[in-house]
């Protein structure tokens, strides 16, 4: 008998057990599921700075950089392709889009990089390739980012390091088109072709002209 009960006891035991824990299961899938913080609060950046493949890797080694993606912008044709853009007759120019946690990493931090892996002097032009589709510039999308971006490049102009004049544009963000998937990552799909094609170009050769120690951070 006492054999009984005490099956019995353990039997109740477990079926509580198991109604316990469907109900609170239950009652969890019903809760709205909560994004990460730094989900809701990501910012944009997008950057013009010749060959879109070469301004990838130094953004993307970039604490609190979440995403770059290569594209085009600032031009009038709708979903452009890159021979359009090569051609030169879209007003588009090879950029890069950032998307970045500010908790992380602010944007003149992003300003920096940018400046030092560009050459701010060249007129539609970066290296060895040339075009307005190659011009550099800075597409700011709210008033703080322009205020950045003025104040970065009047402090180089103040600074007299270049004798030639800073050219870069600074200029409102307009509609960005993410370009082929090929282009995407390209220094990691195809890294032979990635550094000969850079070297060949003589960016990290001229970079180090232009800036020395800071060339490409």
């Amino acid at each position: 008998m006492k054999k009984s009960w005490k099956t019995l006891a353990l039997t109740l035991s477990a079926l509580l057990l198991l109604f316990f824990c469907v109900a609170f299961f239950v009652k969890s899938a019903d809760r709205p599921q909560m994004l990460p913080a730094a989900t809701a609060d990501l910012e944009t950046a997008t950057f013009a700075g010749g060959c879109f493949w070469c301004m990838v890797p130094p953004f993307e080694k970039l604490a609190g950089v979440i995403s770059v993606t290569s594209g085009y912008t600032g031009g009038k044709t709708r979903n452009p392709s890159y021979e359009e853009v090569s051609a030169g007759g879209t007003g588009h120019a090879e950029s890069v889009q950032i998307k970045f946690d500010p908790a992380k990493i602010s944007y003149t931090r992003l300003l920096q990089v940018f400046w030092h892996n560009i050459d701010p002097t060249a007129v539609n032009r970066q290296f060895c390739d040339s075009g307005n589709q190659y011009r550099t510039a800075i597409f700011y999308y709210d008033e703080m980012q322009k205020k950045l971006a003025l104040e970065s490049k009047e402090a180089m102009e103040k600074s007299k390091r270049f004798p030639e004049p800073i050219v870069t544009e600074i200029t409102p963000a307009a509609e960005f088109y993410p370009a082929e998937e090929y282009h995407q990552d390209y220094y990691r799909k195809n890294p032979i072709r990635y550094k000969y094609y850079r070297y060949s170009c003589g960016r990290d050769k001229r970079l180090r002209e232009l800036w020395g120690n800071e060339a490409g951070h």
